[in-house]
């Protein structure tokens, strides 16, 4: 059964509510920051994996609205970023990167060890690591293409896609028990979360219709205006993906506004920018094929593993104490894991889950889509052409 557009729609809310629910109700999912996309997004797919193997009837959903609620998210979080308060992200930015650029290295290692411990062609060490894992399905396909007309490996694609698969699942699952062990662990709190509850105090008015209306209207415009960008400069020799543009033009509209005497209601901006995510999130993963993904992942789920055990140690051990060791810096781990492990909307939902909890992360919210969007990919490619030379890859 195909659904239509609306109907998509209809079957994600309705899934994300039993998502929501099932974390409020087990213990364990909201103790440990789970999203409530991810939950109630594999409850899905689970079960249309049991009804499509007991009686061949399968759901399709239809994913047309995905890209326009990333943009709207992304246009959300710029929306909602007030430079005044956000200056130190620059020096907080820097220091992730230099963390990032050695992790994806050891991401590699990893994989390429794995793969020789299992017999496998070194080249699936590297679709086990940051080609499938911090790149995604999408470098995942272009570069299995290459594999399979270069190395004549076999399967490469199907594999690359599970991979990828297996990372953004398992990335939506672990960066919640992780960066709730570091809050714990190390008694953090949020200092925005305390400085918005004295402005609550002054004011505690709810979200007035003009004040969702206002924010609705500054999304979309940076939805509109940061797709014209993107068409003008496409083709260039540096490809800025479309949700960086939408987010950096976001980011204009909230800090030029006030020149002109327009002011958003953040709480209305982030309400509707953490809808369209979990929305979005939702629908990637209720179009999860669950039966392939685990019938194709075969030696790969070891390789998975010790990626796991891997990037958590990186995580609590380098990543966690560079940046600070404070509640931005648990944060911003959780992202780190999202989009090394999925994608930058995992991390984004990942910090979602956390903040929704535990209070604002403003820097992390920063920081985390710009180094997930646009450095890591470059950072990626550097480091995968420099292992792709190297003579025991056989490229």
């Amino acid at each position: 059964m195909n659904l239509d557009p609306l109907s998509s729609l209809l079957a994600a809310v309705v899934v994300l509510l039993i998502g929501t629910l099932v974390n409020r109700r087990v213990a364990v999912l909201s103790r440990y920051n789970i999203p409530d996309p991810i939950t109630g997004g594999l409850l899905f797919a689970v079960l249309a994996a049991l009804v499509l193997e007991t009686t061949d009837f399968k759901v399709t959903i239809d994913q047309s609205i995905k890209p326009v609620l990333l943009l709207m998210f992304f246009g959300g979080v710029g929306l909602g970023a007030d430079l005044r308060t956000l200056r130190r992200g620059g020096k907080a930015l820097i220091i992730f990167l230099i963390i990032l650029f050695p992790y994806i290295v050891v991401q590699n290692a990893v994989g390429v060890a794995m793969a020789k411990a299992l017999d496998l062609h070194p080249i699936f060490g590297l679709v086990g690591g940051s080609i499938t894992l911090v790149g995604g399905h999408g470098t995942g396909a272009a570069y299995a293409e290459r594999f399979a007309e270069v190395n004549n490996l076999q399967s490469v694609m199907d594999l690359s896609m599970t991979v990828a698969t297996l990372g953004l699942i398992v990335g939506g699952i672990i960066a919640g028990p992780v960066a709730q062990y570091l809050i714990t662990q190390y008694r953090l709190r949020s200092e925005a979360k305390e400085a918005a509850s004295d402005r609550a105090q002054e004011v505690a008015t709810p979200i007035a219709t003009v004040g969702a209306i206002g924010a609705l209207a500054g999304i979309f415009a940076a939805v509109v205006f940061s797709r014209w960008l993107a068409a003008q400069v496409s083709g260039g020799a540096i490809t800025i993906p479309a949700f960086l543009w939408c987010m950096m033009t976001g980011i204009a509209i909230r800090n030029l506004s006030p020149f002109i005497g327009l002011r958003f209601d953040d709480r209305a901006t982030e309400l509707i920018a953490n809808v369209c995510l979990s929305l979005f999130l939702v629908m990637t993963m209720m179009a999860l094929d669950l039966v392939e993904v685990v019938l194709s992942a075969g030696p790969f789920l070891a390789i998975i593993a010790m990626q796991v055990v891997f990037i958590v140690l990186y995580v609590v051990f380098i990543c966690f104490r560079f940046m600070g060791r404070d509640y931005e810096a648990a944060v911003t781990s959780a992202a780190f894991i999202g989009f090394n492990m999925g994608s930058t909307a995992t991390a984004m939902a990942n910090m979602q889950a956390i903040t929704a909890k535990h209070g604002p992360a403003p820097t992390s919210y920063l920081i985390a889509p710009l180094a997930g969007a646009f450095f890591v990919d470059l950072m990626n490619a550097f480091v995968l052409t420099l292992l792709l030379a190297l003579p025991f890859m056989g490229g």
